[in-house]
């Protein structure tokens, strides 16, 4: 079972990990906007997280069976799966002005 994100900033706080680094909150600080759509007739549900840039991220849910859908579910873990996508922008973002910097100083 995957450590929710509070065990994991503890985790990095208590080992003293102190170099530049992307939070929960830079992470959510990005999100401008929300948009969820449930496709008609199905269980897909798709969030579209508008970012500060303009950028939008998506992600998508869907049940394997339509006895088990649940909009209000299917929208957390549509809008969770969005989510986790900005870890992986702003990572890069984070590591592109590390990269910048290093070159500066050399």
């Amino acid at each position: 079972m995957p450590m929710d994100e509070a065990a994991v900033e503890k985790m990095i706080q208590d080992k003293g990990k102190t170099a530049p680094r992307i939070t929960p909150e830079q992470v959510d600080a990005q999100i401008t906007k929300e948009d969820f759509y449930v496709f008609p007739g199905t269980t897909l549900t798709v969030a579209a997280l508008t970012l500060k840039n303009g950028f939008i991220v998506t992600g998508e849910s869907a049940a394997a069976s339509p006895a088990n859908f649940d909009e209000d579910l299917g929208r957390k873990i549509a809008r969770d799966n969005a989510r986790n996508k900005i870890w992986a922008l702003e990572g890069y973002n984070l590591r592109t002005r590390l990269a910048e910097q290093a070159s500066i100083k050399a």
